[in-house]
Parts: C-alpha cells; structure tokens; sequence
C-alpha cells in the first residue's frame, strides 16, 4: 500500500516510463543489471 496518493502517481509513472516509453526500452533493453532493478517492486502489496 502507498502512504500517500502522491507516492502511488509517482509509481505510476515510473512504471509507464519505464515499460512504455519505446525509447526507454531500447535502454533498458541495452543493460541486463538495469532492467532487472526495474523488476523489484517499489512497495510491499498485500
């Protein structure tokens, strides 16, 4: 759960920007170690 709706808007975009973005991709895409930091969730669920 997020403290603060400002943390969950900043969440979500993060994750568009991350996922989303066709330029951001082609970086990701260039660093294996990036990429799987972008794979960790920001928050515990549940």
């Amino acid at each position: 759960k997020y403290r603060t709706l400002d943390m969950a808007r900043a969440d979500i975009f993060n994750y568009i920007e991350r996922f989303h973005n066709p330029r951001m991709r082609r970086r990701v895409a260039k660093s294996d170690l990036e990429f799987s930091a972008l794979l960790e969730p920001s928050v515990e669920t549940g």
